[in-house]
């Protein structure tokens, strides 16, 4: 209908509204939600989370790897080592069994001296070799000697347990007046010092590795350090570090964040000056933040969800609302039976569809007689109600295909479906002998009315105004002659 569908067109721009407004509203709060909590994580992991990581692994290296460095330090003031070398280095047995005593009293993987005097290489088994300056293998010895620093942490083979591969703390020995006596110190194994990182990255789920201050990576897990990468590569040669680097230029304590391939990472850099190493601490942005993600993608599609019920809700109620306000456009408030406008868009299906099947359509208008002297002398309390009884009357009385409507005032009209003149005719003689003999009580009085009734049939070519003219015509006759009585005027086919 043309009704209908402006209405529909008008409500289509306040659908939208809806929808823009539901989604957003929805989305705008739970983005915000989302990069605000994204946010306080991120915040939380750079200043709390991973300085506290980075204060408990310094707590397991100083348990781990800086005791070798004090147990050096303590070899290399020891008073029985500087009266050993100031006696001359005679008794070998009484180096031998120290060095012994020192590597199974603190678990090391070896114990060593290297004499100034002899350049003879003292371990816990006995004499090893004698340095030369002109050896590679020797080199680290000579290096030591020159060092300004008291010891250094030297990865290196360690000659006397079959060339495996070691982590030595190398300690100068000096006597009060400041004179190089020589080298001692323990080494740890890298195996053993690997587990040790791997303990500390599965205890703390982080990713642990030590850089020496030359900025090349010394320590690091089984499985490498930053995107698998192992001891011995420069962190400035490490593709993906470019962020951290350009944030840190040259190694200093901190904490820094940087992308990778869509990734973020989270970074806490500290020193460990008895290691002479960065303690770097990472941690991958999956955990939290990953979470975090979850939970939007899930606000969304609930979001989504929501604004689907809501709109889906809105728009029954909208078209039940259509529905109820084309029933009362349509609808006689008083009667309820359908008005004019009704009958109109009932009456045109009825029309259109009797000329398509070639069935009769007869009509009939009623008109309650003298209703305006009823009024004046009961009032119009007294006319609605006379007017409500016989609009159910008429709903009674009538066929469920027949159609009634109220015209206006005291008229009526009915349509009857596939229906001859004959028989409407006998049709509306019923209604009028049942109202004769009807009353409607008002305030303990008994009103009768009787009714006049204009009937007519449909001709081939005639519409629904020339329909209700000849019916009108066929009214004010039976009016004319009397009232309480039926007048035709048939069509130019009947």
């Amino acid at each position: 209908m043309p009704l209908t569908s402006r209405r529909h067109r008008t409500l289509v721009p306040l659908r939208l509204l809806l929808l823009f407004l539901l989604l957003g509203g929805f989305l705008t709060t739970t983005l915000f939600s989302y990069y605000t909590s994204l946010k306080a994580v991120r915040s939380s992991i750079l200043s709390t989370e991973l300085p506290l990581t980075s204060d408990n692994v310094y707590s397991e290296i100083q348990r781990d790897l800086v005791r070798p460095v004090l147990i050096a330090s303590m070899m290399a003031n020891d008073t029985f080592l500087h009266d050993w070398i100031k006696h001359g280095e005679q008794d070998v047995g009484q180096i031998t069994r120290y060095l012994r005593e020192v590597q199974n009293r603190h678990n090391a993987f070896t114990s060593f001296f290297i004499s100034e005097k002899t350049r003879t290489y003292f371990q816990s088994r006995g004499v090893l070799k004698q340095v030369a300056q002109d050896e590679p293998r020797d080199a680290w010895y000579f290096r030591v000697r020159e060092l300004n620093e008291p010891y250094e942490i030297n990865v290196d083979i360690d000659m006397a347990n079959q060339d495996s591969m070691a982590i030595f703390i190398n300690y100068r020995v000096l006597d009060e007046a400041q004179h190089f006596l020589g080298v001692t110190g323990v080494g740890l194994s890298v195996e053993s010092v690997v587990k040790l990182i791997d303990t500390y990255q599965k205890r703390f789920d982080r990713t642990v590795y030590l850089v020496n201050q030359r900025g090349v990576i010394s320590l690091t897990g089984e499985a490498g350090g930053p995107f698998g990468n192992r001891a011995g590569k420069a962190i400035a040669d490490i593709e993906g570090l470019d962020g951290l680097l350009a944030q840190m230029p040259k190694l200093q304590d901190g904490s820094y964040e940087y992308e990778y391939e869509g990734h973020r990472y989270f970074v806490n850099v500290r020193y460990i000056p008895e290691l002479k190493n960065y303690l770097f601490v990472t941690k991958h942005d999956g955990g939290q933040t990953a979470e975090i993600r979850q939970s939007l993608w899930l606000s969304v599609l609930m979001c989504l969800l929501v604004t689907a019920v809501v709109m889906t809700l809105f728009s029954l109620l909208i078209r039940r609302y259509q529905l109820r306000i084309e029933r009362l456009a349509a609808t006689d408030q008083l009667t309820e039976l359908p008005n004019r406008r009704g009958f109109e868009m009932l009456a045109g299906q009825a029309i259109e569809e009797a000329r398509r099947e070639q069935q009769p359509l007869s009509a009939i208008v009623i008109d309650l007689d003298h209703f305006k002297t009823l009024n004046d002398t009961h009032g119009h309390m007294a006319g609605d109600v006379v007017l409500k009884g016989f609009a159910n009357q008429l709903r009674a009385s009538l066929r469920r295909s027949d159609i009634v409507c109220r015209w206006g005032g005291e008229e009526f009209i009915v349509l009857f479906k596939n229906t001859p003149l004959d028989t409407a005719r006998q049709l509306a003689e019923k209604l009028r002998v049942q109202l004769e003999q009807q009353h409607f009580f008002w305030e303990d009085k008994a009103l009768k009315v009787t009714i006049s009734i204009g009937l007519t049939n449909l001709t081939g070519g005639e519409g629904l105004d020339g329909l209700i003219a000849r019916a009108d015509r066929a009214l004010y006759r039976a009016k004319q002659s009397g009232r309480n009585r039926i007048a035709s005027e048939p069509g130019a086919s009947a």
